[in-house]
């Protein structure tokens, strides 16, 4: 390995040079107190941090920031904090989601427009991991994540809830009457009961174990509960091992290799980890000039069983996860399933950072011969329906429902839906399949977690719990439910959905991995000659950019011109 020197720093552009500029940058560092020695000649080190005020997953992550530039110091380096936008979950209207190219092209062009030599990527809620990464990737300087880790986990009256998951349960007993105001008020109170992600496997907590998994953190560190003492070593360590990634200028590029993402698409599956996975990685590797199809998600899945006994498949928790041994365990009870020659980012392979790793409680942690589920956590279907694809989380789903054909009740967009969904008027069984058109990357726009529509109120009286739902949006990683989701091409772009009408037959088959509409393609095409796109939803400003350049959910929803091209040449200092 070859150590680089300071003056091959790219930070020596900016400060190590005689010349005007650099006598610039210089006197400009020293008017904020900082010594000449304490930047000249060393590591600078960006710390991008997706910390803001109404991202509640990361309230803990200025502290965070502080233990990250110990490391950085401790190593020698100088470190620099760059805030990023906060794509949080919670607050983001109308969808993080469309956000994500947003906090992924601020990355980029953060760490290409300033004088750093690498980069400690702070993020953890759904978006900012897939958003930092793919970013970073783009930019390909040394890079090394720090997740946010999970919150604790939630009390209410002797039961351990789960974030996303059990609201959305007691939601639906809100509403078929079979909980009270105070009822519900103790619930909001228990449910999140310190900093941290949702602690359910989630979108948040499946995107760190998958980063983890490609190599981007050091070992372990996506399992460890937000507030444990253990997470802020995790920062600071991180901090003095990007100085020493810099000085070896050990890169994304060398990290995130074909196998480096088909260990984490078996680890996504081993998890029943969230459905938006597969749009995450499939952009994640487009920015490293790989393709994932959909095919290799579901073939993977097949050999892959889920031993992960997590909410909303299983039942504990990310805490009860981290004490059964964290990620590392699991990679360990699945190692013959992984390419382990794979680099991370302390210098070590995939073989080297679980040796010796141990499931301490196998019943968080299933055992091989008893799995959750004999096969992965996604499905990916296909049909006239969806022609380039859909996907489906058996395991979160009411078994009898996944061979099922019934009538569908079709709703527009999502204000249709809310308008008619608990009219008692409205004609819906339990057998009937709920279709939501107009939800997807351009439709909505931005492809919002609207995929579990709710069960009418009407069917929730009587007991119903789950019901086939289709639509071309996504559903949160903590949700759960027979639905069928990122259904390609999206009906704001003249796909089979948009022409689905009310009482037209559906049927779905998971095992078989179809998804059909049962109507002839004469009507089908009667039905396409009448069809007409929706007038576009922003005539300006980066909504705008977004609906013009988004892909379908089967290529990651990331910008058409942000796939990996022509390397970007280094900005002109003079």
């Amino acid at each position: 390995m070859t150590v680089r020197k300071p003056e091959d720093l790219r930070s020596h552009r900016w400060f190590g040079v005689d010349t005007m500029r650099g006598f610039g940058h210089r006197s400009r560092m020293m008017e904020m107190g900082f010594a000449r020695e304490e930047f000249v000649g060393k590591p600078v080190i960006a710390i991008v941090n997706t910390w803001s005020d109404t991202n509640t997953c990361h309230s803990h992550m200025r502290q965070r920031a502080e233990e990250v530039k110990r490391g950085v110091i401790a190593a020698g380096g100088f470190p620099v904090e760059l805030p990023a936008m906060s794509v949080g979950e919670q607050m983001t209207k109308p969808t993080s989601m469309m956000y994500r190219n947003f906090l992924a092209m601020e990355t980029e062009e953060l760490l290409r427009s300033q004088p750093v030599d690498g980069c400690v990527l702070m993020g953890g809620c759904d978006k900012t991991t897939p958003g930092l990464l793919m970013g970073a990737i783009s930019m390909n300087l040394p890079a090394i994540y720090v997740p946010a880790g999970a919150m604790l986990r939630g009390h209410w009256r002797g039961e351990t809830l789960g974030s996303g998951t059990d609201a959305f349960r007691y939601w639906a007993e809100r509403r078929a009457g079979n909980l009270t105001e105070d009822q519900w008020q103790e619930l909001e109170e228990g449910i999140a009961r310190s900093p941290g992600t949702c602690m359910t496997m989630g979108t948040a907590s499946t995107m760190m174990s998958l980063a983890e998994t490609l190599g981007m953190t050091l070992p372990g560190a996506s399992s460890i509960p937000a507030v444990d003492s253990t997470h802020a070593m995790m920062a600071m360590r991180s901090g003095r091992r990007i100085v020493e990634m810099v000085w070896e200028n050990l890169r994304p590029s060398d990290i995130l290799t074909e196998a480096a993402f088909q260990n984490a698409i078996v680890v996504d599956m081993a998890l029943s980890g969230s459905t938006n996975a597969i749009i995450h990685l499939v952009a994640m590797a487009g920015r490293a000039g790989l393709k994932l199809d959909l095919e290799r998600f579901d073939a993977i899945s097949q050999r892959t069983p889920v031993l992960a006994n997590l909410k909303p498949a299983g039942k504990y928790l990310m805490e009860d996860f981290y004490y059964a041994g964290g990620l590392r365990a699991l990679l360990a009870r699945i190692s013959d399933l992984l390419k382990l020659g794979c680099i991370t980012v302390n210098g070590r392979s995939l073989a080297e950072n679980i040796e010796g790793a141990e499931v301490y409680n196998d019943d968080v942690i299933l055992p091989r011969n008893r799995p959750l589920s004999p096969t992965g956590g996604t499905a990916v279907l296909r049909g006239n329906l969806a022609p380039d694809g859909a996907i489906i989380k058996p395991t979160a789903a009411e078994p009898h429902l996944l061979k099922h054909r019934g009538p569908a009740v079709v709703f527009e967009d999502v204000d249709d839906m809310y308008a008619r969904i608990d009219d008692d008027d409205l004609e819906v069984t339990a057998d009937s399949v709920l279709v939501l058109k107009n939800a997807g990357p351009k439709g909505a726009p931005g492809m919002p977690e609207w995929g579990q529509l709710p069960i009418p109120k009407k069917l929730l009286r009587q007991g119903v719990r789950d019901m086939v739902r289709i639509s071309d949006c996504r559903m949160s990683g903590t949700s759960f439910g027979a639905c069928v989701l990122h259904v390609a091409p999206e009906a704001a772009v003249g796909g089979p959905l948009a022409l689905v009408e009310t009482g037209d037959m559906i049927e779905l088959d998971v095992d078989a991995r179809r998804l059909h509409l049962d109507v002839d393609d004469a009507e089908l095409e009667r039905r396409r000659a009448g069809w007409q796109p929706r007038p576009a939803p922003y005539g300006r400003g980066y909504g705008m950019l977004y609906v013009d350049h988004v892909t379908q959910a089967d290529q990651g929803c990331d910008f058409d011109f942000l796939h990996a091209g022509p390397p970007t040449s280094e900005p002109k200092i003079y």
